[in-house]
């Protein structure tokens, strides 16, 4: 965030310094408004591009095995840019490397989620999905496992058909 804010700065004092390089140019024929319009559009839009890049460059840095299944965008009021094309301000990401399952119950996987947002730090939630029943659970304290690969405790969500999240973990091997 730090990073991006000094950024941001720097291109705003980088249009302001084109601006005063041409102005020299043209022997001074440039409104005085020209200036700090310039800085602050340059600012606008470093700010723009952190937003819209933010994804992308996320997204390129995930490790093998982390693969992304649902994504969230976002439209704001205060951002008209973004009711014609919004930006993504978080996302889930199943990580397939850590899929495990119960030898007597091969339907039930357990995998880490990780939920990534804008200004948030990275949360790993541990999930419990019933391929066969097409249904999920974040595990909690309360839940607990048999030796026969019951669970107990558990409070399970049965999301729409087409779930992106079970779809990515029940389809994954």
């Amino acid at each position: 965030m730090f990073v991006e804010l000094i950024g941001t700065v720097f291109a705003g004092i980088a249009a302001a310094g084109i601006v005063l390089l041409l102005n020299k140019l043209l022997s001074g024929r440039l409104p005085k408004w020209f200036m700090p319009v310039a800085a602050g559009l340059a600012m606008i839009g470093a700010t723009v591009s952190n937003e819209y890049s933010w994804f992308p460059r996320t997204k390129a840095s995930l490790p093998d095995g982390v693969v992304i299944a649902e994504t969230v965008e976002a439209k704001a009021l205060y951002k008209p840019w973004t009711y014609a094309y919004p930006y993504v301000e978080r996302f889930m990401a199943v990580d397939t490397a850590t899929i495990r399952n119960h030898e007597a119950k091969p339907s039930h996987r357990l995998v880490d989620i990780y939920l990534f947002g804008r200004w948030a730090p990275v949360s790993k939630l541990p999930v419990l999905a019933d391929c066969e029943q097409m249904r999920r659970a974040a595990l909690t304290d309360a839940i607990s496992f048999e030796d026969d690969g019951t669970v107990q405790g558990a409070e399970w969500l049965t999301p729409p058909k087409g779930d992106s999240m079970l779809a990515t973990i029940c389809g994954a091997s």
